[in-house]
């Protein structure tokens, strides 16, 4: 073992022991990574929220949620190596966190960025093979994806109730709606509120109700129709839309399925 510098997805450059055997992940779609890379031995932290592979879920030390850090318990755990994300994860948090760990942190707003974070924790973690071939396979996936042609129907994308709020163009969501051939019927960047009235204005085409972080459900159909009459709405998998690690090998067969559904 050897200390070796990597980069983050932030332009962060942090000094590790090569390869950390202590590893704690403070995002969910990247935990289900690190343990596909085949990480089981070395992961001895993540969150409530990172309930995939759920064997493993159940087997882990519990560090607190995504936005709010059990920041003991993480000291408690003794980690060489803890990986985050710029959205996902409080600032002040990880800050403080940076004063006494060695913290890399991926940036990712579309799936390029996705499929370099891959690599990159590949490369920090000692599994680049493991991590290559699965970016690869990602990438093969979404270039044989087949969209109808045509003008792209304009969806509006839920992630909240109460207030409502969506997926702004801003975000990783709406890249993946872009590659699943649909165009999102807002301008507005990142997650903004809307008023039924609103939402009614900019009379979207097709809703798709997303389960999670809100756990839209069918019932909620039925109360978007009232306010969308004209608009086809439909709950979807969040997980598909928004997890950018592992689970992305799983997502153009899921939107084949949802395009072919629609179209």
């Amino acid at each position: 073992m050897s200390s070796r510098q990597f980069t983050d997805q932030m332009g962060r450059v942090i000094s590790i022991i090569y390869p950390p055997l202590r590893i704690i992940s403070l995002v969910p779609s990247q935990t289900e990574l690190l343990f596909d890379l085949g990480l089981d031995k070395e992961i001895v932290g993540i969150t409530k929220f990172c309930i995939h592979p759920l064997d493993k879920f159940k087997a882990t030390a519990k560090i607190g949620g995504t936005k709010s850090l059990n920041l003991k318990k993480i000291r408690e755990l003794e980690p060489d190596l803890i990986i985050g994300n710029k959205e996902e994860n409080e600032r002040v948090q990880i800050e403080e966190l940076i004063g006494e760990f060695p913290v890399w942190m991926s940036d990712i707003n579309v799936l390029e960025d996705a499929l370099e974070m891959i690599n990159k924790i590949g490369n920090l973690t000692g599994k680049s093979q493991e991590a290559e071939v699965l970016s690869f396979a990602i990438l093969n996936e979404f270039e044989t994806l087949k969209l109808a042609g045509g003008r792209k129907k304009k969806v509006a994308y839920f992630i909240w109730k109460d207030p409502y709020m969506i997926a702004g163009r801003d975000t990783f969501i709406n890249d993946i709606l872009n590659k699943a051939g649909f165009d999102n019927f807002t301008d507005l960047n990142r997650y903004p509120e809307l008023s039924t009235d609103q939402i009614r204005e900019l009379n979207p085409e097709l809703v798709f109700l997303s389960s999670e972080p809100y756990p839209f459900k069918d019932l909620h159909v039925q109360e978007m129709k009232a306010i969308c009459p004209a608009a086809k709405v439909i709950v979807v998998d969040g997980e598909m839309f928004s997890w950018y690690g592992s689970r992305l090998i799983h997502t153009p067969s899921y939107l084949q399925t949802l395009t072919d559904l629609i179209n």
